[in-house]
């Protein structure tokens, strides 16, 4: 069974940094894109950053040079290193999977059908 575990949210101050780790566990491994979304309070999910298994990354504009989306495949897990955080980054971070062919080209929310459960970053001014 398809499995994804967030963890590495926490409250951090503005200009802070924070690591999220995605353990994967199923035929996650074999999926074509991993991402990270994320989902403020009243706001939809957006996409933050996904990864091609071939190994090409995208980024929402947002993000801006700040974060980087990694993947380790020998141990199954994605990463996402945030940086210089601010209150808008609030939000609860999600770890999801894809086995569309067309997840990295449109860099679409529906595409992903692999969900985790989520993992809360808090930045505070």
């Amino acid at each position: 069974q398809d499995q994804l575990v967030e963890s590495g949210g926490d409250s951090v101050q503005a200009g802070g940094s924070l690591r999220l780790s995605c353990q994967a566990s199923g035929y996650t491994s074999t999926t074509a894109c991993m991402g990270w979304f994320r989902q403020a309070p009243g706001k939809e999910r957006e996409g933050v950053a996904i990864i091609h298994s071939s190994g090409p990354t995208k980024y929402a504009d947002f993000v801006k040079g700040r974060f980087t989306i990694s993947k380790d495949n020998a141990k199954n897990t994605l990463s996402l290193q945030m940086s210089s955080l601010q209150p808008e980054d609030t939000a609860m971070y999600y770890c999801a999977a894809s086995r569309s062919m067309l997840c990295y080209a449109l860099f679409r929310r529906t595409d992903f059908g692999i969900w985790g459960q989520g993992t809360q970053v808090t930045v505070s001014s």
